[in-house]
């Protein structure tokens, strides 16, 4: 297989991946957190806020399998071009449909479409630069995790950036300012789409695109152990969607504060995880995976029980901000193997599957705290911080003795430092 012809710290790295994955990822955190506010702040209501939760995410699962097949197919480049220009242009028709509205039901439902396109399309983008990520992971060599970390770096730092620019925007601005901000990173992103240099293509593009599918589950179950880590950070995700869902409704009705509040907690909940992240970057290079992962994996589960009985939106903040840094770590290792694992021809279907298998229970969380009443929201949380730590618990002690997990990575050398 011929090696990319990148180092991991080329200059042209930046142009070609991390500069597309900044747009692309900005444009995913103000379409993740502010359309929720957005229908909370025009319905104030805790169930409908909940369901606009879900549709983002269950139209997302359904491309997961095609976006995966088209990637291998038409590589990743395109499918993120094509993306993100859809994209921009959905949010301009909505923001066009928002102005001239007769009524709030009409207002809402161009919402909640919303959420549906966006979701469905920021998945195939994601899949897109996660792919060109991988190339140059495996260009990379024995320094795969220090791409990794730069590119979780990127994700988190628009995570910082996103809520708290998202509840800005809405409260200074009102839904058009926040939707045509939107608009105009998502067409950046489709003028900068990444560059893979000598990117795989293959052999029978005449294969059913939905095939992709049976490929990566063929492909995960031939490695335990990348299964066994999706398992149980699957069982984590759980916990995280109900948070992401329920906090807008915790925030705004229990503890008083404004939607601007709820961004603050995510913006400093990513700050935290980038400082994790570039801890995690020097601790894999010095112990490995599997005593980094299960100090993570250990801290958020500690964190998440503590979180579900918060009484105050201090220690809210705080308790989600250890929780997010601790889940960084266990991402850096994640994609790490992901990358290593992952054979290059059938890595976007593969990579496709595992991220459809992390992300079913994100629906599943949107509805639960639909159905839920708002004063029953912590015993919610308490019920799904238990799966948290008892899936942890069960893959890290499953992955206590593989091989892949316990040798530090080699020192770097020359330009892959």
């Amino acid at each position: 297989m011929t090696t990319l012809p990148f180092p991991a710290r080329s200059h042209g790295l930046v142009r070609r991946l991390y500069l597309p994955r900044a747009t692309d990822a900005l444009s995913f955190s103000l379409a993740t957190y502010g359309i929720p506010l957005l229908v909370l702040a025009t319905t104030h209501s805790a169930a409908l806020t909940g369901l606009a939760f879900a549709l983002e995410w269950v139209p997302r699962l359904a491309a997961f399998a095609l976006a995966g097949s088209l990637v291998d197919r038409h590589g990743p480049r395109t499918v993120f071009r094509t993306a993100s220009a859809a994209r921009a242009a959905a949010v301009a028709v909505a923001a066009a449909a928002l102005a001239t509205a007769p009524d709030q039901a009409t207002a809402i439902s161009a919402v909640m479409a919303l959420a549906v396109v966006t979701g469905v399309l920021t998945e195939f983008s994601y899949i897109a630069a996660e792919t060109a990520g991988a190339a140059a992971s495996r260009a990379a060599g024995p320094t795969a995790h220090r791409v990794q970390s730069a590119l979780l770096g990127i994700e988190h730092t628009a995570l910082l950036a996103g809520p708290a620019f998202g509840g800005a925007l809405l409260h200074w601005t009102g839904e058009q300012g926040m939707l045509a901000t939107l608009t105009v990173l998502s067409a950046l992103a489709a003028l900068l789409p990444p560059r893979v240099p000598g990117q795989h293509r293959p052999e029978q593009p005449t294969a059913p695109v939905w095939s992709g599918l049976a490929t990566g589950w063929c492909t995960l179950r031939a490695l335990p152990t990348l299964a066994w880590l999706i398992a149980g950070m699957t069982l984590a995700n759980l916990a995280a969607g109900v948070l992401q869902a329920a906090t807008p409704i915790i925030v705004v009705q229990h503890f008083g504060h404004s939607p601007a509040a709820v961004g603050v907690i995510w913006s400093v909940a990513a700050g935290a995880s980038l400082l994790a992240i570039a801890g995690a970057r020097y601790a894999l290079d010095r112990m490995g995976m599997w005593p980094v992962g299960a100090f993570c994996a250990a801290v958020a589960a500690a964190a998440c029980l503590a979180v579900a009985h918060a009484g105050t939106y201090r220690s809210y903040l705080l308790l989600i901000a250890v929780l997010m840094a601790a889940e960084g770590g266990m991402i850096v290792m994640l994609r790490t193997l992901r990358a290593r694992l992952i054979p290059p021809e059938v890595f976007g279907s593969t990579l496709a599957l595992t991220i459809l298998i992390l992300l079913l229970p994100f629906p599943a969380a949107g509805i639960a705290v639909a159905l839920t009443p708002a004063h029953h929201l912590g015993h919610l949380l308490t019920a799904c911080a238990l799966l948290h730590a008892a899936g942890l618990t069960a893959a890290f002690t499953r992955l206590r003795t593989d091989p892949a997990l316990r040798t530090p990575a080699p020192a770097p050398t020359g330009a892959e430092a």
